[in-house]
């Protein structure tokens, strides 16, 4: 306990946070082994970590550096199809399903940081309203270059067009993305293990980015860019950073939930998709990792849970929504609750503290 209590408060706090994906990952596996979790349930597994890993990631630019950006589904879709293309490649050569699945997240977080780069580039020169409107502007550029990509795979390899599937001459073969359906017949991959330990390896990448170097100079230049700047930061190059290792995590996201069905679209990653992920930042609080894990859990689970109720299912998922923003912006109400956490840490440290009296140390008590 004391060697708990000697380490920094960061510390602390991402071991907390390591503990609680750990915790709900072995309550979920004992769930599913009891058979007290419905196919419904078992279904939204994955994505549900997909959107996790998506929330950190984007926690990493606009909670950390302070940049507002739309088009994170953008990188998503990056990640999606380039894994399903690499997954569909290596179905001969390499038959077993977690490796295929491991290259295949690797390649697309590759991919997506390589168009993080491209997009970061000229978008990472620009501040506050200007940058959300490009980025949304790229995202819908990358979601309408997938709804005319064709990819086919035979014998002699790859090809490419951006006609239609006729044009590929592929002798044989299988179409891997056709155009607006989108990749088509991928194989189903992907499981809640894969996820779990895609969300551990997104949490340790931003975890130490955060409490490194680097990212004391990213919440440097978010804090004040002027100031920043006066003491020899590299403002671009640090935002730049951020973004980039944010692009490449929602890429892996996006191979992980590809390979979670067996055909995607181009249509699902769109503007809507950057602006779920958006709000679970916001509502998880920008900046905490923990809220975002909460929040894209809840919101990914609570509209399916409230199907039962048809057309007010969405009604009370925006009720729920606005109060939670309400109340998070409540300052008086968030006081009272820090007030109450801050006693109850008080009564657990007053419980640890209190000794057994009357026996000395070293000695058995007699004069």
């Amino acid at each position: 306990m004391e060697k708990i209590r000697s380490l920094s408060s960061n510390t602390r706090k991402n071991i907390v946070t390591y503990a609680i994906v750990v915790g709900a990952f072995i309550v979920m596996q004992a769930l599913l082994s009891a058979g007290a979790v419905s196919n419904a349930t078992q279904g939204m597994l994955v994505p549900i970590c997909a959107y996790v890993c998506m929330a950190i990631s984007l926690n990493l630019v606009v909670g950390f550096s302070g940049e507002l950006s739309l088009g994170h589904a953008g990188f998503m879709s990056v990640g999606a199809f380039s894994g399903a293309i690499v997954s569909s490649a290596l179905a001969g050569s390499l038959p077993s399903g977690p490796l295929r699945m491991l290259a295949a997240i690797a390649v697309a977080g590759v991919c997506a940081g390589v168009a993080g780069v491209l997009i970061g580039i000229p978008v990472m020169r620009l501040r506050g309203d200007y940058l959300a409107i490009v980025t949304l502007a790229f995202g819908e550029i990358i979601k309408n270059l997938f709804n005319n990509l064709y990819v086919g795979i035979d014998a002699r390899g790859l090809h490419v067009s951006m006609t239609d599937a006729a044009s590929l001459g592929m002798d044989g073969g299988k179409v891997v993305i056709n155009g607006p359906q989108g990749a088509v017949g991928i194989d189903m991959i992907s499981s809640f293990t894969a996820g779990f330990l895609l969300i551990l390896f997104t949490l340790t990448v931003v975890l130490n980015l955060v409490n490194s170097r680097s990212g004391r100079a990213v919440m440097a230049v978010r804090d004040n860019r002027i100031a920043a700047e006066s003491v020899g930061i590299n403002t671009t190059k640090y935002r730049l950073m951020a973004f980039v290792v944010s692009a490449a995590l929602a890429g892996m996201a996006g191979a992980l939930y590809a390979m979670n069905y067996n055909a995607i679209v181009p249509k699902k990653f769109d503007f809507n998709t950057s602006i779920l992920v958006l709000v679970f930042v916001v509502l998880g609080g920008m900046g905490n990792i923990r809220g975002g894990i909460v929040s894209a859990t809840v919101l990914t689970v609570l509209p399916e849970k409230l199907r039962f109720i048809g057309d007010y299912r969405m009604l009370i998922y925006a009720v729920v929504l606005i109060g939670v923003m309400l109340i998070s912006n409540n300052r008086v109400l968030m006081e009272q609750l820090r007030g109450l956490t801050r006693r109850f840490r008080k009564k657990r440290r007053g419980r640890a503290d209190t000794t057994p009296v009357g026996i000395s140390e070293g000695g058995d008590g007699h004069g």
